[in-house]
């Protein structure tokens, strides 16, 4: 028992806690830190959230766009710190 409470001491400080209330359905807009060499830079991805997953620190969502006429789907762990922001479109 003394364990599950020193992990959760442990993530509480990582957790983001600014992050808006979004459902499977929901349309938003990603920015993603990419590090390429030397230079960092923000990438924005924007579609429809598929699937998500709420375990805490660990949670994550999918996100599907098109692309040129397929289907393109990317994980995100939503309290990565290579997340900048995420911004509800749509609901």
């Amino acid at each position: 028992m003394k364990l599950k409470k020193l992990i959760k001491d442990i993530e509480s400080d990582y957790l983001k806690l600014d992050l808006p209330l979004f459902k499977i359905g929901n349309i938003v807009s990603i920015d993603v830190l990419i590090q390429e060499g030397n230079k960092k830079r923000i990438q924005s991805y924007s579609g429809k959230i598929i699937s998500q997953h709420l375990a805490g620190l660990n949670s994550t969502i999918t996100v599907r766009r098109l692309s040129k006429g397929i289907g393109i789907e990317r994980i995100f762990p939503i309290h990565s710190p290579d997340i900048k922001s995420i911004n509800l479109i749509e609901k």
